[in-house]
Parts: structure tokens; sequence; C-alpha cells
């Protein structure tokens, strides 16, 4: 288990459908040692802090292993490491085998597993299509965000190393699942709940859907 590229921006501004957007989406690698703190890595920042950002979404990553698929997807568009906004390009993580609560060491820093990315229309101004969301959603192939349990000095090429596990809560996998597809599976919205560490705002989503699933 490898991060493969650590990348960063600062929010810019760009065109999208004529409108002028502010977006940190375009992150580009860098080399070198960087500080991972709470909110953020040194270097890189979220735009719009209502729906991107704070603590629960402090980094983001993506597997490596996701572009090959995006390649025959896209055929023709250029997709350089953190093309999907990520903060970590990873080697060895997948959605399918990562449940919320999991904790990982990379660098001197240690980190928690929270949340999937749930896209927004920044991805289709970097991508310069509308599909891009539904497609992507449609992929199960998310990445996903940590929080930052310890801050620490990290690179690319670091490992990452699994300090606890955390088997009966959720995995990312089935919460694209449940969010995408299965929207009222009422075993996978009670394991959602369940699971302490989903962030609050996705249990209590998740809740009034319950609540709607059983009238």
């Amino acid at each position: 288990m490898k991060l493969i590229s650590l990348n960063v921006a600062l929010p810019r501004l760009t065109l999208y459908r004529g409108v002028s957007i502010n977006t940190g989406i375009f992150k580009q690698p860098v080399e070198g040692p960087v500080e991972l703190r709470t909110l953020n890595l040194d270097g890189d920042r979220q735009a719009d802090l209502a729906v991107h950002g704070g603590p629960f979404k402090a980094v983001y990553a993506y597997p490596s292993e996701h572009y090959s698929f995006w390649r025959d997807e896209l055929p023709g568009t250029p997709l350089p490491w953190g093309m999907f906004g990520e903060n970590f390009t990873t080697e060895g993580l997948l959605e399918s085998d990562l449940h919320i609560g999991d904790r990982l060491q990379i660098g001197a820093a240690v980190i928690t597993l929270r949340q999937p990315r749930i896209p927004c229309y920044k991805l289709a101004a970097k991508f310069h299509r509308q599909d891009i969301i539904a497609r992507f959603l449609r992929s199960g192939r998310s990445g996903f965000y940590f929080s930052v349990e310890r801050e620490g000095t990290l690179k690319a090429g670091d490992t990452f190393e699994i300090l606890s596990r955390e088997d009966s809560a959720i995995t990312i996998g089935e919460m694209n699942h449940l969010y995408a597809q299965d929207v009222y599976n009422v075993d996978l919205i009670q394991k959602a709940i369940a699971t302490p560490a989903l962030p609050e705002d996705w249990r209590s989503h998740l809740a009034k859907r319950l609540s709607g699933s059983t009238v």
C-alpha cells in the first residue's frame, strides 16, 4: 500500500458553462516532503468550504488502479495523477476493502477513513463534459476522504500502514452502492447509521431515508 503521487493546489478561477468559478480541483503532483495538517496539506486549499474541506474531508485519496478504467472510458482524455482532484493517488487501497473508521499511518501522520467522495459540478468543469458526474457515480470508483488524527510529514513513495480496522463498519464500496444504486437498502442504511466514524450529516440523512423506506 503506497502513496504514488502527492497532489496539491490553491483555488483558482476557471470557466464553467460561461461562468467564472473558484475551485481547488486542479491538483498538481509535488516532490519532496509536505506537512499534513488537521484541515489540509501545506500548499493545498479548498475553495467552497460549505461543501468541501473541514475535518472530515481534510484529504482526498483516489486509487491509481482506477485510472486504467477511465482511460478505457474516456479515450483521448489526458489523465495525469491528480486529475480527479485527489491529494493522494494511492496503490493498494480500494473502496471494497476499506471500512469507515479504519486508521492508517502515512509518513508521520495518522489518518482515519471517513466517507466516500460525492462529486459536484466542479468535476464536470475539470473534465469539460457534463456526463462525468453520472459516470463517476455509476462506476463506484469514488475514492475516499480522510480526517487527520495526527499531523505529520509525508511524501510520495511513502507506504500506508493499517493501524486498526473497523470490520463491522460499513465499507466505502457499500456506501457507494447505497448512495447511487440501492438507495433504500435497509440493511446497509442501518449498518451505515451504526458506524460511529461516519460523519453525523451522513447518518442523519440516512436516518431520514430509513424512515421513508419503512413507512
